[in-house]
């Protein structure tokens, strides 16, 4: 085989021929005689065409370029689909030169061009027909598909080179070439994992290119509810899943080096019984390889790179993340990268606060802000008790001030769409000391307890507008708890009377009796509520914060403050409702409303029945 510049410099080769030279046919063809013309795009057709032709042809073609103005481009779009990736070296090499001085010379073809680096993103697919019908559509098991992948990428930097306007034509095709979600996990993934190399050597591209990748990834991670997701786990679970260890091959091109050995059954383990969840789990685990590999240099963090990319993804997460309303997995982005260095994980909270005190921002976004806010530092385990503190001092005092300015005006009352930041505040609070109380105790129990009654729960609590009304019954409950535990504020005579406001609903429908809940007025959500795909979440679990559950002991300990016989002990029965299982724990975490507060019997203080409250 010749060496790269001893094949550039060598004559083509003798190869059987018809229709005189290049130019000579072109120049009849711009004259009218167009026989020895189609001759030449039959042979360029050929389906067997043979190496040595299509060198001899390039090599044509490379000293003609000239010729090959818009009105030839039904000659163009030929010679773009030769077969060329899966050829020897000699033809590849030839074939790049080829596209260099084609865009150089004629940039009318840098997008047929680019559409033809593109459509190589993914693995090709092989259709195989019975009786006119195609029964199969599957990906070609192609040894060498990294190695074809690396070629477009050669030839994409090839075209960049020549043509410096290459991105602003790039990414209107990268984006109409993006394969449906329905796709299999192999094209998706080759294709997303394409995207973010393109962001190496195109790094103007690269905010556009991470902002399409997450914008698939949402709808992806939105048409997945978490229930939806548990479901489909436990019917996998109860039902005999070795007919599916046959697929295993055909997934995750990361993952086929971890297969090798004896890890085919771990890899079967890691699969996602939904569809669209295991394609969402494939994705964030490239994006989450992404992140590592661009802010980590030779194993260490390289910070500029992080920050640059920290912007870039801030601003993709302002844009499409924060509007989104329960979204389960793709913010976890943000959560990964903050885990870099704790000034990453400030600015974010800084950002996040910026948002909620904004009274310029619509009230939904607040809110969310305000949710992120206490779901962050809630399951952050990177994040310091000071850094909570902090936090916890800024939303505090600005409830505090909230108060003041409306605690005695005409809008001193309950409303959600009057004072929606206010109560997603108070929610975000009360969530963070549920996780973080023992940290802020710990070590100086005078000085822990002392900082918790400086924040004035009673105030807040006690207020006109009256939050633990609004707040889901989960965080209600358990915050109620641990603040009478130390004697903070006693909630329950709050929790009795709103209580009281609340009537069961059932409206009649076309199924039957309906009931109408309403124990979510904020329509709140946890944003980094568990992680729950399976490959992905290898990556979060040792930066998350699970939830303790609490003990047989714990509860004892919970309940000490409250005497038997009061009113208050209806209320405390969350805490005793179920009985402690074979390892002694009662699973009573705060979650999303979604999931976790259908019956008293999986979640915190739910009322058996479902309410509304009286209007105001």
């Amino acid at each position: 085989m010749l060496g790269g510049d001893e094949f550039i410099s060598s004559p083509p080769r003798k190869t059987v021929r018809f229709g005189g030279t290049l130019t000579d046919i072109l120049l009849k063809y711009d004259k009218g005689e167009t026989t020895d013309f189609e001759l030449l795009k039959h042979q360029l057709s050929d389906p067997d065409i043979k190496d040595a032709q299509i060198i001899n042809w390039l090599h044509e073609f490379r000293a003609s370029v000239a010729y090959l103005t818009k009105e030839l481009e039904q000659l163009v779009s030929i010679l773009l689909k030769l077969p060329w990736l899966r050829r020897s070296r000699e033809v590849v090499e030839e074939y790049l030169g080829f596209l260099g001085n084609l865009v150089s010379a004629q940039t009318v073809h840098l997008r047929p061009c680019l559409r033809m680096i593109v459509s190589h993103f993914v693995p090709p697919r092989i259709t195989i027909r019975e009786d006119d019908v195609d029964i199969s559509d599957s990906d070609d098991d192609d040894e060498n598909l990294s190695e074809n992948f690396n070629t477009c990428h050669r030839a994409l930097q090839t075209v960049a080179r020549y043509v410096p306007s290459t991105p602003q034509f790039l990414m209107p095709i990268l984006v109409e070439n993006f394969p449906f979600i329905n796709k299999s996990e192999r094209t998706l993934e080759c294709y997303v994992h394409n995207l973010l190399r393109v962001t190496v050597y195109l790094p103007t591209l690269r905010l556009q290119i991470l902002e399409l990748i997450i914008e698939k990834l949402l709808k992806l991670d939105v048409s997945t509810p978490q229930q939806d997701i548990e479901d489909a786990e436990e019917t996998a679970n109860n039902s005999d899943s070795e007919e599916k260890s046959t697929e295993e091959g055909l997934f995750d091109m990361e993952e086929d080096e971890e297969r090798k050995g004896n890890k085919v059954v771990s890899s079967s383990s890691d699969r996602m019984a939904h569809p669209l969840a295991e394609r969402l789990d494939i994705l964030m685990t490239i994006l989450f390889s992404y992140i590592k590999d661009v802010c980590h240099v030779d194993g260490k963090l390289d910070i500029n790179n992080t920050k640059d990319l920290y912007r870039d993804l801030v601003s993709v997460f302002d844009k499409l993340i924060l509007p989104t309303h329960a979204s389960c997995h793709v913010q976890y982005f943000m959560f990964y990268i903050c885990s870099f260095k704790l000034g990453l994980a400030e600015a974010f909270l800084d950002h996040l606060w910026k948002k909620l005190h904004d009274p310029n921002n619509p009230s939904v976004i607040r809110q969310t802000a305000g949710s992120y806010i206490g779901s962050f530092l809630a399951r952050a385990k990177f994040i310091p008790v000071v850094t909570v503190k902090a936090c916890l001092d800024l939303l505090v005092n600005w409830m505090h001030k909230y108060i003041d300015n409306q605690d005695t005006g005409a809008n001193a009352y309950c409303d959600v769409a009057l004072h929606g930041p206010f109560y997603s505040t108070c929610q975000a609070v009360f969530y963070t000391l549920i996780f973080r109380h023992k940290q802020l105790l710990d070590g100086n129990l005078r000085k822990g307890l002392s900082y918790l009654q400086s924040l004035n729960f009673e105030r807040i609590v006690m207020c006109q507008l009256n939050p633990l009304k609004i707040c889901i019954p989960s965080v209600v409950n358990l915050f109620a708890a641990i603040t009478r535990k130390y004697q903070l504020v006693f909630c329950y005579t709050i929790i009795e009377r709103n209580n009281r406001q609340f009537i069961p609903v059932v409206r009649s429908g076309t199924g039957g009796d309906l009931v109408q809940t309403c124990t979510n007025p904020l329509d709140s959500f946890f944003p980094f509520d568990p992680y729950m795909l399976k490959r992905s979440k290898k990556t979060i679990d040792p930066l998350y914060q699970f939830w303790e559950e609490l003990s047989a002991e714990d509860l004892e300990n919970l309940k000490k403050p409250i005497k038997k016989g009061t009113s208050e002990d209806e209320d405390d029965d969350f805490l005793k409702g179920e009985t402690p299982q074979n390892d002694g724990v009662v699973g009573i975490a705060p979650n999303s409303y979604e999931s976790n507060t259908r019956s008293p019997v999986s979640s915190i203080g739910s009322p058996p029945d479902c309410y509304v409250p009286y209007p105001q």
